[in-house]
């Protein structure tokens, strides 16, 4: 049977799960019609989604129409999880882009299709909600290709749109309107057409597919998911038109799209591109070692049913294995890479009640488990919990999970923009065995260097390990990455390159007739501890720059505002670098620092009149100019004061 792994896109409210159930409906997978105002979908399973009808969490179920099984991948649609969209769009063969016959194309929709486009999946536009006052498919169809620049061929018709008992029907391939279309695609149809010779419906359905393949044509239905008006059409189209999925007997090869929990552990959502995988393989994600797979439940109308292996093609829930989202199983085709950007703002989080703290700090290990886009930074010693985010939902998000999963409520302070600091130059420094008050029994000396841009953090134990036992190499290099979280601004420290170039220890030893004895005798704890005193010392020697992040901006603005909103962004310090007219609308791309987009997202409506589409995706970290670099108060003792750091960290 062929198989077609298919995303649901879309706008917000715009439809993507009420159609999602509809579908489900329609191919007999439920018995009963799921209802997002009712929190009774199948696919929004958190109780915050049904609660604000919303999707946070992409969700995959299967149906099969005819001879096809469709696994159907429902995403968010709120700008914040744009992320969590665009890694769910890297496992997928096709999508359908739902946009409301009313609404309109929105701007949530923009940023979707441009990921669409940006990875290049194949995609179908459904207009919905015909059956709802105000909705006129040939305004939206010309939106469509004015905000997009896209070029849809529309497969069905409406009578009655605007009414509760509006009806759609097929278009014949054959017809003249998609004749037209797809001849602007296809040479061959072109030539038919341009000679008056009959075009066959076989010839336009073969340039069709091609076309779609190649995402030169967008096929679109209209219909409504709540009435069920035009959903069989629908089906006809991703059955006849839409590119499967392959499923090559190569090298194995898959991708870790999700990562959740259920009453029976941890699960990982993959998606394997050729091979097979077998209970009680063994597979290799990373630089990790190979780990065996114990369970596998492969996606099937039936739901996630326990099976002795998935196929090439198939998208399965996998356990045994301790993958993050993004890892990968041998090689994938490249189009479905994807980098998971930094996030751009933190907060810290405290839990209402304070005895909760230490239950606060597992769970919010857990969903930083679950989702890269989480990044997490405990700190056991302030008791605090300091959490960088993309946006202000996925606050709202993170603390609905914590009080339904873990009974924790937690509350968040003021929102910052997340800097990073530069290694300017070069610093050495050196610690010896119990002098100018040092308590631990070990010596140490690192060299800090500066690296190039993107370098990270690099760990070098120089000529030590001959030196220097294992255990101790390992703990001094765990402690300089903890001491780079904080920089002497309070920022974390990266693009540098960390040497060891001198160790003292005292060896294992025991006084006459006893144990071990720790007192006269090297720790691991001892490196690990004497590490961020030497790396302050090194780091204020060689010197470090607060950059900020800095976001890529692309902006679709009505003729009339463009004066005014250039105007906005000069003032808040963006950098335009390219103009260009599409569709009567002037696209203006830039770039612009995190900490001012807030300003642009709320002056935007009122200078557009509600018409301009923003998206940004974070680019670089840019040096702060101009001003007083900006300070994060240090959490915890400071190792730059030894001895007050000798004080709180004692042996």
């Amino acid at each position: 049977m062929a198989l077609l792994n298919l995303g649901i896109v879309a706008h917000v409210d715009a439809g993507k799960t009420s159609l999602t159930e509809r579908l489900l409906y329609e191919a007999g997978a439920v018995s009963q019609l799921g209802s997002v105002d009712a929190g009774t979908t199948r696919t929004d399973s958190m109780e915050l989604e049904r609660r604000r009808g919303i999707t946070i969490r992409a969700a995959v179920t299967s149906i099969t129409v005819g001879d096809l099984r469709i696994n159907l991948l429902d995403t968010p649609g709120h700008p914040d999880f744009i992320a969590e969209v665009e890694r769910s769009l890297a496992v997928l063969d096709a999508a359908v882009l739902v946009v409301s016959s009313v609404e309109g194309v929105q701007p949530q929709t923009v940023a979707i299709w441009r990921a669409l486009r940006r990875i290049g999946v194949p995609t179908v536009i459904f207009l919905n909600k015909v059956d709802r006052r105000g909705a006129d498919v040939d305004r939206v169809l010309a939106q469509v290709r004015q905000r997009l620049g896209a070029r849809p061929v529309l497969l069905t018709t409406v009578t009655g749109q605007g009414d509760r008992e509006a009806r759609v029907r097929a278009v014949s391939l054959d017809a003249e309107p998609v004749v037209a279309e797809v001849a602007e695609a296809d040479d061959a149809v072109a030539a038919r057409w341009l000679t008056d010779q009959q075009v066959r419906v076989r010839d336009v359905r073969r340039a069709l597919r091609r076309a779609v393949g190649r995402a030169e044509l967008i096929p679109a239905a209209c219909g409504s998911a709540i009435t069920g008006a035009g959903v069989r059409q629908l089906c006809d189209i991703l059955a006849d038109l839409l590119p499967y999925g392959e499923a090559p007997d190569g090298p194995l090869a898959g991708t870790v799209f999700a990562v959740d929990r259920d009453g029976h552990g941890r699960r990982v959502w993959l998606r394997l591109w050729s091979g097979r995988l077998r209970v009680r393989d063994r597979v290799r994600l990373g630089e990790s070692r190979p780990q065996p797979v114990t369970q596998i439940a492969v996606i099937e109308p039936e739901g996630a049913l326990v099976r002795s292996s998935v196929s090439a093609g198939q998208i399965a829930a996998v356990r045994g294995v301790s993958a993050r989202i993004g890892q990968h199983i041998g090689e994938p085709p490249r189009r479905h890479g994807y980098r998971f950007p930094p996030p751009t703002r933190q907060a810290v989080v405290e839990p209402v009640e304070p005895e909760q703290r230490l239950a606060m700090f597992a769970g919010l290990a857990e969903l930083a488990d679950e989702d890269p886009l989480v990044d997490l930074r405990l700190d056991e010693q302030q008791a605090e919990a300091v959490v960088r985010l993309h946006g202000e939902v996925q606050k709202e998000v993170l603390a609905a999970l914590m009080e339904d999963r873990y009974g924790v409520r937690v509350r968040f302070s003021g929102t910052l923009t997340a800097c990073i600091e530069r290694v300017v130059g070069a610093g050495a420094a050196e610690e010896r065995v119990r002098e100018r008050g040092n308590p631990y029994l070990a010596g140490l000396g690192l060299r800090i260097e500066a690296a190039p841009v993107g370098h990270g953090v690099e760990f070098r134990p120089g000529v030590e390990p001959g030196r220097l036992p294992p255990a101790f190499v390992a703990a001094t290099e765990e402690g300089v990455r903890a001491a780079l979280r904080q920089g002497r601004y309070g920022w974390p420290v990266t693009d540098c390159a960390v040497t060891m170039t001198a160790s003292r220890y005292w060896p294992r030893q025991s006084r006459p007739h006893q144990k071990f004895d720790k007192s006269i005798s090297t720790v691991a704890a001892d490196f690990r501890n004497l590490a961020p005193v030497v790396v302050a010392a090194a780091l204020r020697q060689a010197g470090t720059r607060v950059c900020q992040p800095i976001e890529r901006f692309d902006v679709n603005l009505p003729q009339s505002a463009v004066e005014r909103v250039l105007a906005l962004l000069g003032r808040l310090g963006a950098v335009v670098h390219e103009t260009a007219v599409t569709g009567g609308y002037l696209e203006v791309s830039g770039t612009l620092p995190s900490a001012r987009v807030p300003g642009v997202v709320a002056a935007l409506p009122d200078l557009t009149g509600g018409e301009a589409v923003l998206t940004t995706t974070f680019d670089h970290y840019a040096p702060v100019t101009g001003e007083e670099p900006p300070m994060l108060p240090r959490r915890g003792p400071d190792p730059d004061d030894r001895e007050a750091w000798f004080r709180a960290v004692p042996r």
